[in-house]
């Protein structure tokens, strides 16, 4: 009965992973895309691209250590 338990949870986690990651990704292209078509950035816009890049690698590496993948769920 434990078990099962421990399965739910983690399935539960594991689609959370995955929404977190398709709303980081959403997020670094748009980011992506407004310094790509920028004249000139600003520091400020460059910190932050840098910030989101990392919290989105960050999430594919938890997703790969975790051996998540969109269709196994």
């Amino acid at each position: 009965m434990l078990f099962r338990k421990k399965g739910k949870i983690r399935k539960e986690e594991d689609e959370r992973l995955l929404i977190a990651i398709e709303q980081m990704k959403q997020k670094y292209d748009n980011h992506r895309h407004y310094l790509d078509h920028s004249f000139d950035p600003t520091d400020d816009s460059r910190n932050q691209m840098k910030l989101v890049e990392s919290l989105y690698s960050f999430l594919i590496r938890e997703a790969r250590i975790r051996r998540v993948r969109k269709d196994r769920l």
